[in-house]
């Protein structure tokens, strides 16, 4: 039997060490470090058995243009100009709203790590995923561990499971990693078995292979190995059995789904050294205990990080969200004191959202500061900016902040847009409903241009905005959408918070 060895683990970032430390050197963090013990030697030979036997064996397909060990000798490096396109390896997904998050598809031999809150719905997402996979003649593995067969017969029953068209979606109730990763390599080995789908002859085309299978592990916590002394869930285990399943993928060329949990501050549980093992990283998330779902892509080696997918929960499943662009703007009233609406960017889809701001006297001794979906911290920033080149003072008021719909904005177009709704709360005037605020602030009080522009005029323009407050454009004459937008230009905060709330003084005293 192989001894036992004692290392210490940060239960944060998974950073190693010979003995306890009370503040991480990897990520900073204090009382992190859990005492673990592992066997070198059983772990060595787990990886290397599983890297010449299981996924090397008779009837292995590899990743395009990977040559493995095993039967066929040792391991060659292989040229560039050999190595197969990922592009003709993706895999179609529907609905179309995931497929852009994950790059146009899913790629073969990727490893896809989906994270969320409990219950907000990661399981109903990836096996409605899987039954339209299984209707397109794609078999499809479910790794059950955290529930029992029946409880996901019920739940693909409830998505329309028809028994006669998903015959190839598969239940593996095992959270035994050296037994799962056996029987997935001969799901594999049996699916590569099968005649390939040639192209039509003469159409200068390569052939395409049949896509094996798909893998999805619910959850990656819930695996354990035998030559990992640490109970499931704990940072060695989750490291040891994700760099498994992730080799087993790219060996094999067969795509695999780890679900993840989340820790209170909602990042990933586990060692952050998962979330760089995998190729892609996608966070599910709620709105509030409302049915919006976001799928927002924080790590993709196949696509764009930073896209955004908005899906409807209902009894039928989750299904995209028409008119997305627009999804935070429809109950707006937009003739009340502390709202603003800004364009931003996630990925390559423009949103239109509103910032609402509440400014009060506080009756306490420390103001409090309240945000969601904003960065709590960029809107203090954004306050003390206010105070020191606007001349408003907030240092005595409560100040809440928000952005309507549950959404949540990272982008750095959005400043102007929190100083407007903050301005327009405490002065009690409101920002006119057709004007849009649009620009980075920096320390010193100046308005900034953004980046895409013309995407972000474009899509306020098709939906009614007239007149847009923003640092001054490169090229006069901005259209959108066939119509001329009123582009007040403006070089400062001051400057910036004046025409955006000047305007409505005006139309109000018009009207009287």
């Amino acid at each position: 039997m192989a001894k036992s060895t004692t290392r210490f683990f940060c239960t944060e970032c998974g950073h190693e060490e010979l003995r306890w430390l009370g503040k991480c050197p990897g990520c900073g963090q204090w009382n992190t470090f859990k005492e673990m013990k592992i066997t070198p030697e059983g772990g060595k030979k787990g990886a290397r058995g599983f890297a010449s036997g299981a996924a090397g064996g008779p009837g292995r397909r590899s990743a395009p243009g990977f040559a493995g060990p095993g039967p066929q000798g040792p391991l060659q490096a292989v040229p560039l100009a050999r190595v197969g396109s990922a592009e003709h390896e993706r895999l179609p997904v529907e609905p179309a709203e995931v497929a852009r998050v994950m790059g146009g598809g899913l790629v073969t031999g990727s490893v896809v790590l989906l994270g969320g809150e409990p219950g907000v719905g990661k399981s109903t997402l990836l096996t409605g995923l899987a039954l339209w996979w299984a209707r397109q003649g794609v078999r499809v593995l479910y790794v059950a561990g955290e529930e029992a067969p029946a409880q996901i017969r019920m739940r693909a029953e409830r998505l329309g499971f028809a028994p006669d068209k998903e015959e190839g979606f598969a239940i593996l109730p095992e959270v035994h990693l050296e037994s799962l990763v056996d029987t997935l390599a001969r799901e594999v080995a049996d699916q590569v078995r099968q005649p390939e789908v040639t192209s039509t002859e003469g159409d200068g085309s390569d052939p395409q292979p049949r896509q094996a299978c798909i893998a999805i592990v619910d959850s990656i916590q819930t695996l354990h190995s035998e030559h990992i002394d640490a109970f499931p869930g704990s940072p060695t285990q989750i490291k040891y059995c994700g760099g498994v399943m992730a080799d087993f993928a790219r060996r094999s060329g067969c795509p695999v789904f780890l679900v993840g949990h989340v820790t209170k501050t909602g990042d990933l549980a586990g060692p952050k050294l998962l979330e760089h093992m995998v190729d892609t990283v996608l966070y599910f998330e709620g709105s509030d205990g409302g049915p919006i779902r976001m799928v927002r892509a924080v790590k993709n080696r196949f696509g764009n990080t930073g896209e955004l997918a908005v899906l409807e929960m209902r009894a039928d499943g989750l299904v995209p969200v028409d008119q997305a662009g627009v999804l935070f703007l429809s109950a707006r009233r937009g003739s009340e004191p502390g709202a603003a609406v800004c364009a931003v960017r996630n990925g390559s889809r423009t949103f239109l959202v509103e910032i609402q701001a509440l400014v009060s006297a506080s009756r306490y001794g420390t103001p409090q500061r309240v945000v969601q979906g904003v960065d709590s911290k960029r809107v203090a920033l954004l306050a003390a900016i206010l105070e020191k080149r606007a001349g408003l003072d907030l240092a005595g008021c409560d100040i809440f902040v928000k952005v309507a719909g549950g959404g949540r904005i990272d982008d750095p177009g959005a400043d102007l847009a929190i100083m407007a709704a903050l301005a327009s709360s405490l002065r009690e005037r409101p920002v006119p409903q057709s004007t849009l605020v649009l620009g980075e602030v920096g320390l010193t009080g100046e308005v900034r241009r953004v980046t895409d522009l013309d995407a972000r005029l474009l899509e306020a323009g098709r939906h009614g905005f007239a007149r847009v407050v923003m640092a001054p454009p490169a090229h006069r004459g901005k259209r959108a959408g066939g119509k001329a937008l009123e582009i007040a230009a403006c070089s400062s905060v001051e400057e910036g918070i004046a025409m955006a709330l000047e305007p409505a003084a005006g139309r109000a005293r018009g009207g009287n």
